[in-house]
């Protein structure tokens, strides 16, 4: 199976206290120090988050505008802009598959005031490019904040129209199918990475600057098949553009129930896109927490919850550790895939 704090301190004079202190062993005085340094920096930390914010927050998204995680964000940032009273603004910095915005945040003071926006390309990049940040340490989760299927599509020239006979073909050619990313190291080129592994073929990754190239290319028959995201591809699908095939998530979609899984042919099967929302590390907890509550709290309203599924998403939420922990395995699986892809960083 695949896998997808307050302190007081003491009134006592030190001047009297000089005498006891200098008969006590070394260790002992050191752990006094250590042990009145946990509420200051306790108390510190409460004073942040009781001010938080003080300035204007920006949410940073390391790809141009128009992705998923670029259009919640911005729906999130209008939420958080009416409750937190400060302005939320997203700001886009593109490049290198999404390490020039993390790096960003990664360096940024620790304050809350600048946060990352993150898709599955943050854990498929340290598997295919040298990051100069780490993904773990340099980050702290805020909460995962939705998951969305890829969709198999094909152009309407290639003689398929279902799962079955997408592999049956790629497997009586070995080779010479070709299928479009929106780049090495994309989600969608992982996805189709998995799809291959799982349907046991051989096909030709041809990867392009972003998704529209890669769709005008499967809808021209220049590729075979492209593991687009959901929301991308319904238009070109819609239009009659593409012939969808079937979907990576386990369970089909609540908004379109007609496609098919591609675990209905390939049992185990579970390959979502997916986004959250990370601060850089060392940002106080309680300035996390708040900001967990607030982005938790938007994702359940009404409008950004129809918002989200007529896009082909759907909200999750979720504690900070739940995300971490989530980042954790999915950088497992992912370098797991690209092991036995033999895909390696330059």
């Amino acid at each position: 199976m695949l896998p997808s704090y307050r302190h007081r301190r003491a009134c006592t004079p030190a001047v009297a206290r000089l005498p006891r202190l200098a008969a006590a062993p070394a260790a002992v005085m050191l752990a006094g120090a250590a042990m009145a340094l946990v509420p200051a920096v306790g108390s510190a930390q409460g004073r942040a988050a009781a001010d938080f914010p003080t300035r204007p927050i920006r949410i940073i998204i390391g790809f141009t505008p128009g992705g998923q995680p670029d259009i919640f964000s911005r729906l999130i940032a209008s939420r958080l802009t009416d409750v937190l009273g400060q302005n939320v603004l997203v700001d886009n910095r593109p490049g290198a598959g999404g390490t020039i915005g993390a790096k960003l945040v990664a360096d940024a003071v620790p304050d809350g005031h600048t946060l990352l926006a993150v898709s599955g390309a943050h854990v498929i990049q340290p598997s295919v490019a040298r990051v100069t940040y780490d993904t773990v340490r340099d980050f702290a989760g805020i909460t995962q904040m939705f998951t969305s299927a890829y969709l198999l599509v094909v152009p309407n020239a290639l003689p398929a129209t279902t799962v079955r006979e997408v592999v049956a073909l790629a497997q009586a050619k070995p080779g010479q199918l070709n299928y479009s990313s929106a780049g090495t190291g994309s989600g969608t080129h992982f996805a189709a990475e998995m799809f291959k592994e799982a349907a046991k073929i051989d096909a030709v990754h041809v990867p392009y600057k972003g998704i529209p190239e890669a769709l005008t290319d499967t809808i021209a028959g220049r590729v075979q098949f492209f593991m687009a995201p959901l929301s991308s591809a319904m238009t070109m699908v819609k239009d009659g553009k593409l012939r969808p095939i079937a979907v990576s998530t386990a369970k089909r979609v609540g908004t379109h129930p007609d496609l098919p899984t591609i675990a209905e042919t390939i049992p185990g099967f579970d390959f979502d896109s997916w986004g959250g929302m990370l601060a850089p590390a060392k940002t106080p907890r309680p300035v996390i927490d708040r900001l967990n509550a607030e982005i938790v709290r938007a994702l359940a309203l009404p409008d950004i919850v129809a918002r989200m599924r007529a896009l082909g998403a759907e909200p999750v939420g979720g504690t900070p550790q739940a995300f971490d922990r989530f980042i954790r395995e999915q950088l497992a699986v992912i370098a797991a895939v690209a092991k036995r892809a033999g895909i390696n960083p330059p």
